[in-house]
This record gives C-alpha cells, structure tokens and sequence, in this order.
C-alpha cells in the first residue's frame, strides 16, 4: 500500500492576495514534509471558476514548483483536462514531458473530462462530445511522447506531422491513469490498460465489487501507451490525532465545508442536466449509505478520521479489499491550522505506514521525524 496527497487548493473569502498566496505556499510545504516522510506521490486537480472550492487552474505549476523542492515524491496530474476548448492535446503532452525532465522522471499522468458544467459552460465547450475527446486525447498524447515524427487527422486532433518535444524523461513515458467518479469509468481505465484513480469515496466494502471488476478487465486491456498500468488510486480524507474523538471532529469540519464548497456544481448540473454527467464525485463523501437504517445513517465508513489504531484498521480494509494507493486530502478551505496538518502527517507517517511498508519503519529507526 502506498500513500500520497491530493490537492484542491480551495482558497476561503475574502480573496485577499496574501490569502491566496498563503494557500500555495501552505500546501507546499505540506508536500515537502510528505515527500520527507515517504509519501508516495502528490496530485493536483484542475479546476476553473468554482471559488472557494478550487482555484487550482494550472496544477502542472503547482506541480512544478513541488518539483524543485522535493526528491521522491511523485507528481500527478489529477487531472489534465482532455476537452479541446480547454487544452490542445499537443500542450498537455508538452506540459508533462517538461515537468518529467524537470522532476528526474516523477510525472504520473492522470487524464479525464471534468466534471462541472460551470467549467464546460465556461469555456463553451459541447458536454456531448467530452467523452469522445478524452478517448482520442489518451491514444494520441502517448504517440507524442514516443514518436520522433508524429501527425494524426481525427475527430477532435488535426496536425501535419511535426517533432513534439521535450520528451519525457521516462522511458517509454509517465503511466498513464484514468480519474473515476461514475460506475463504468474504471473499466474504461481497464479497457486501455491505464490505472483508475477513483474519485468517489464510499464504504470500504461497496468498493470492492469495482475493484474485482476492474481487475478483471485489466487482463486483456488494449493499452493505449507503451504500457499496462494495473494500479488502483483512492481518493480520501484523512486527519490523525491522538484523541481520536478530536479527529473525527476536525475530519467532520473538513468535509462539512468541502459540500459547502461543492454545492454550487451540484447546483448548475441540476439546473443543466445532462445524462453522461451523473456522478457526483467527491461529494458521495456526504452522502450516506441509503439502505442504513435511521440512526446509523452515518458517513462512509472508509474514511481516515482518527487515532492512528483506528487508521490503521480502516487503511488495512482499503488494502485488503484491493486498493493500491490511498490518496488523502488533509484540508479544506484552510479549516485546520497549518501545524496541526503538519502534526496529522508526521503521527500518520510515523504510526500507521510502517504497518504496510517495510521502508517508512527503516526511515524512522533512522531518526525521520
């Protein structure tokens, strides 16, 4: 099981420059202590016009500067928006093979279509042919990356034939994932041998029929790149403390102001439905189970709220139930004060990784922090 950090960049009123900056400047140092402590990777969204929500409108910038000042943490595009009115699929190619050659070859490349209808609406993009895009933007993008000469006449993608360049520092090119909000998705990721980075967090166990099906699938995927990336990502919460009560109680504050936040694309998507825009990703974190009887009706239970015995019973029914990676968000709209995020991973870091990698033990017998 390997852990890594997801990034909204949710930013509180008033929209003060110094509050912004604060934002950036607090999650990249939140990074930096990940990278020491043996996180795995970091992803950053991409999100348009949602305020408070996100204001992370160009993550391979934010990813960037992590770059310059971490050593082994990997950087994920989560993800690069594969609309036309948004991104030519030559820039997003671009994009990631410098940030590779910039990192030493620590780029993973998270691809969807969004999911609001204030960002498609914003750019006037068709929420018809989304789909479609992303389809062609993920076989052609991985062409660019390993062909000296590349030129493709299609549906969304017309160019003569031309170097695209850098190139990526890995070699053939980063894996290659697939964001998952709606039920499908998954086999769509394993349909053309990319991972799922699923977006919808529900109870451990109502997971599990997912994962056993994209698993399945996996075995004769079609990969789209050079190769099969069988990896499965979870998106999820996660605050640790000692008092575990305190920590559900911050946990609650977080995702509390997250569906604040994210009430307004619930909000436009109702007011403009569309059926191939179901899902509602993230928020499925407030939406409790409906068949729970009356008083149990309580949230997902896959949440990492609590003391680090209780982490690391819930982190060890993620694993056993298949998932390959737990990716946390640890704040949101600046609800909990910098040094108690800092605290969160260190006690995380320090009292629950070592139970699933050998590594994170090594570290702190050798004086990690």
């Amino acid at each position: 099981m390997k852990f890594g950090l997801i990034y909204e960049l949710s930013t509180p009123r008033p929209f003060a420059r110094e509050t912004q900056k604060a934002v950036f400047e607090h999650a990249i140092e939140q990074v930096v202590l990940a990278d020491e402590l043996g996180f795995s990777s970091v992803w950053c969204v991409e999100h348009h016009f949602l305020e408070e929500y996100s204001h992370a409108s160009c993550p391979d910038m934010f990813l960037a500067a992590v770059a310059r000042e971490t050593k082994q943490i990997r950087l994920g595009f989560g993800i690069a928006t594969c609309v036309p009115a948004m991104h030519h699929p030559i820039r997003l190619a671009e994009k990631a093979a410098f940030l590779d050659i910039l990192s030493g070859g620590r780029v993973e490349f998270g691809t969807g279509r969004t999911s609001t209808w204030n960002e498609l609406g914003g750019f006037n993009a068709c929420v018809d042919d989304t789909k479609r895009s992303w389809d062609e933007y993920c076989r052609v993008i991985p062409q660019m990356w390993q062909q000296e000469r590349y030129g493709y006449q299609g549906s969304f993608h017309t160019m003569p034939e031309r170097n695209v360049l850098p190139k990526p520092w890995q070699d053939p090119h980063p894996p290659l994932w697939v964001a998952v909000t709606g039920h499908g998705t998954e086999l769509d990721a394993a349909d053309r041998g990319m991972g799922a980075l699923i977006l919808s967090i529900a109870d451990v166990e109502r997971n599990i029929p997912r994962f056993e099906a994209y698993r399945e699938r996996v075995k004769k995927a079609e990969p789209v790149g050079a190769f099969v990336n069988d990896q499965i990502a979870v998106a999820n919460w996660m605050f640790c403390h000692a008092d575990g009560r305190y920590a559900r109680q911050r946990g609650e504050e977080m995702v509390a102001t997250f569906g604040y936040m994210a009430g307004q694309t619930v909000e436009i998507s109702e007011a403009y439905p569309a059926s191939n825009y179901t899902a509602i990703g993230l928020l499925g974190t407030l939406r409790p189970d409906p068949h729970a009887p009356g008083e149990q009706k309580l949230p997902p239970s896959g949440l990492c709220f609590g003391d680090p015995a209780t982490l690391i019973d819930t982190v060890g029914r993620w694993e056993a139930a298949g998932a390959d990676h737990l990716v946390f968000m640890i704040q949101a709209r600046e609800v909990v004060a910098q040094q108690e995020v800092l605290d969160s991973l260190c006690l995380f870091a320090r009292e629950v990784m070592p139970r699933f990698d050998a590594q994170a033990s090594k570290r702190f017998a050798g004086g990690a922090r």
